[in-house]
């Protein structure tokens, strides 16, 4: 009896390394300091460039949106998600993302569908400007079942101690930009597999009329957008006072996470356009409209809340960067108790 005859394929294992290494080296910054295969990875924090330097950590995965990776034998996309899940989470409080780390779980450890994984994975780095600096490839015999596996991500990212964004100075009056999702990001796949799979019955190679010819499996694999390269060049220049993250929840979920107490947001839905993925599993469900807000992004992937004399250039700037961004709302006093932390009016 040997490894391999349990299960374990250490000769594929390391076949899988070999695949990922140019993909993880083409994330290098100039902080890191060994080639990978070692214990753990080593990145040098420049620390004069900082007065006074704050690491944030985040981690997320992808959820049930792998099952829809599994169906189509695709598996090039799931990586960036990972990556955008982390890196979005913190830079909600201002920090440039430094460097990443993956775990990847699979029951038969498969070097080609490894190496289509981390290719989304070093995508999704560089993307973001930070580092593949290692991970770790679990090969768990009977645990998953064949062909499937379980992605988790891991950043730490760096701010300025006094320039931390965390929604304190937020008042009323001040703005609320919404920057548009690219569609269902990776939250609410649940949800949208049991409608549109499970009840609807339509498969993922169908072109529903109102997704515009585009293939439903296509249109569920769309990566989260990583809204990195995009905010990061605002920080300093704008005064934004508080950013979140639309992800589980969506934005009456996430939104309180930076109001002050007292506060609250005032949102107009018909201030932007809703992508159909979303009106498709609301109109097949059917679901009733405020549990999809509660469930989905929406078409709002990122919100930054700003003085309003300050919105008119942001959104202008974003929309040169080929990133669609609206006025969605004000923030107001909660006038009574109970009153909801974010309303929406969706008509």
């Amino acid at each position: 009896m040997d490894y391999r005859q349990a299960g374990v394929d250490i000769d594929a294992g390391e076949a899988a390394v070999e695949r990922i290494k140019r993909l993880a080296r083409s994330t290098f910054r100039q902080e890191v300091l060994q080639d990978l295969g070692g214990f753990s990875g080593l990145f040098a924090l420049k620390t004069e460039r900082y007065r006074r330097p704050v690491l944030l950590a985040g981690c997320d995965g992808v959820g049930t949106k792998l099952k829809v990776a599994f169906a189509l034998g695709r598996h090039d996309t799931v990586g960036e998600d990972c990556v955008a899940m982390c890196v979005n989470d913190i830079l909600v409080q201002g920090a440039e993302p430094l460097f990443f780390l993956d775990y990847l779980a699979v029951g038969k450890l498969d070097p080609a569908q490894v190496e289509q994984v981390v290719t989304g994975l070093a995508r999704g780095c560089r993307i973001a400007g930070c580092a593949l600096l290692g991970g770790e490839t679990a090969e768990m015999p009977g645990f998953y079942p064949p062909g499937e596996y379980d992605l988790a991500g891991f950043v730490v990212g760096v701010a300025e101690g006094d320039a931390i964004i965390d929604g304190r100075a937020i008042v009323p009056g001040d703005v609320l930009i919404g920057l548009a999702s690219t569609g269902l990001h990776s939250n609410g796949y649940s949800l949208a597999r049991k409608v549109l799979l499970e009840q609807a019955g339509l498969s993922l190679d169908d072109r529903p009329a109102e997704l515009g010819g585009i293939a439903l499996g296509e249109e569920l694999l769309r990566p989260t957008r990583i809204y990195v390269p995009l905010i990061l060049p605002l920080l300093g220049r704008f005064r934004i006072k508080g950013m979140a993250h639309i992800t589980g929840g969506g934005l009456p979920g996430n939104l309180p996470r930076i109001l002050p107490p007292g506060l609250r947001a005032l949102i107009e839905a018909s201030s932007w356009k809703t992508p159909p993925i979303f009106g498709l599993i609301e109109k097949l469900g059917p679901v009733a409209r405020g549990e999809m807000y509660r469930t989905f992004n929406m078409g709002i992937g990122f919100v930054l809340v700003t003085p309003p004399e300050e919105a008119g250039a942001i959104i202008e700037e974003l929309a040169e960067k080929g990133q669609a961004a609206y006025r969605i709302g004000i923030i107001a006093p909660l006038d009574a108790e109970g009153e909801a932390r974010v309303y929406i009016n969706h008509g």
